[in-house]
C-alpha cells in the first residue's frame, strides 16, 4: 500500500483501476480489504481509491479524541497527494458518516455520494452511551471483544464471517476506540442530505441487524432524486455478501 503522513499519522491506501474517481470508505472496524470483490468488479470505470483510516489496517492514530470531519480530513490529504481535485464517494457503515462529513466540509470536491449498509441521524443518548462503554471495555480487554459481540450480527453468511472475524481482531485498539468516539459524537446530517444536489446512491440489505434498511428509505424520502438499491436477505457486509449487485448499483456514480 502506499503511504502519506499527516500530523503525525501515517495514512495508507491502495489505487487501482482507471476512469472515475471513487473513494471507497471501510466501516468500523475493519480496513480497505472488505472492498475487494467490489473493487474488482469496478476497476475498469473507476479510478479507485481505497484508503484505510486512521487506527484501522496499515493506518496509525493519535490517543486523543478526533472527529468524523478529521478522518474526513485525513481523506482530503490522500486526495491531494494523488492530484485528485475531485472524486465521489462510497461509504460502508461508519464510512458513510466519514463521505457525509467529506461531502458537508468539502463539498466543491465532492462528485457523487454512495452510502452502504449507513444512515444520517446521530445517536441516540442510549446508543453514544453504549459506544463509549465499548470503547472503555476494548481498552481494558482488547479488540477481541468487539469481534466476538459482532461477527453474528454483521452478516449471516458463514464465509463472511470466516473472514470479517479475524479483521476485526486485527485491529488497533487506539483505532477502535477512536472511531467510536467520532461515531458518538458525529452530527446529525439529515437536513444535509435533504439539501444534497450531487447524485446520491443508497445500497441497503433488508436482512441488516445492526442499521435497519428503514433508515436508507428514510433518507429516500428526504431526497426522492436518490437510487436506492434493496438487497433482499443481505445483511450488513453488503459488499461481500452481493459485491455484483454492490457494484451494479455504485456505477450509478459514474
Amino acid at each position: 500500500m502506499k503511504k502519506i503522513t499527516l500530523n503525525g499519522i501515517e495514512l495508507a491506501y491502495e489505487r487501482r483501476g482507471k476512469g472515475t474517481p471513487l473513494v471507497l470508505v471501510h466501516g468500523y472496524p475493519f480496513d480497505h480489504s472488505i472492498w475487494n470483490e467490489v473493487a474488482s468488479q469496478l476497476e475498469k470505470d473507476f479510478d479507485l481509491i481505497l484508503p484505510d483510516l486512521r487506527g484501522f489496517g496499515e493506518s496509525t492514530t493519535v490517543n486523543v479524541p478526533y472527529s468524523m470531519t478529521d478522518i474526513a480530513t485525513d481523506l482530503a490529504a490522500i486526495l491531494d497527494s494523488i492530484g485528485i481535485e475531485k472524486a465521489a464517494f462510497a461509504g460502508h457503515s461508519m464510512g458513510g458518516y466519514v463521505a457525509l462529513a467529506f461531502a458537508k466540509v468539502f463539498p466543491n470536491r465532492v462528485s457523487g455520494l454512495a452510502l452502504v449498509s449507513s444512515q444520517v441521524a446521530a445517536d441516540t443518548p442510549e446508543r453514544k452511551e453504549g459506544r463509549y462503554k465499548t470503547a472503555a471495555d476494548v481498552k481494558q480487554k482488547g479488540v477481541q471483544i468487539v469481534a466476538d459481540s459482532m461477527t453474528d450480527k454483521l452478516s449471516a453468511n458463514q464465509g463472511v464471517r470466516e473472514f470479517i472475524r479475524p479483521l476485526v481482531g486485527k485491529q488497533s485498539v487506539a483505532g477502535v476506540a477512536g472511531a467510536l468516539g467520532a461515531m458518538a459524537e458525529r452530527e446529525d446530517l439529515t437536513s444535509f442530505i435533504a439539501s444534497f444536489s450531487r447524485p446520491l446512491v443508497l445500497i441497503h440489505g433488508d436482512a441488516d441487524e445492526l442499521i435497519p434498511i428503514d433508515r436508507a428509505r428514510e433518507v429516500k424520502a428526504l431526497a426522492p432524486s436518490a437510487y436506492l438499491s434493496e438487497l433482499m436477505g443481505a445483511g450488513h457486509m453488503l459488499m461481500m455478501e452481493m459485491p455484483e449487485q454492490t457494484a451494479t448499483a455504485l456505477k450509478k456514480l459514474k
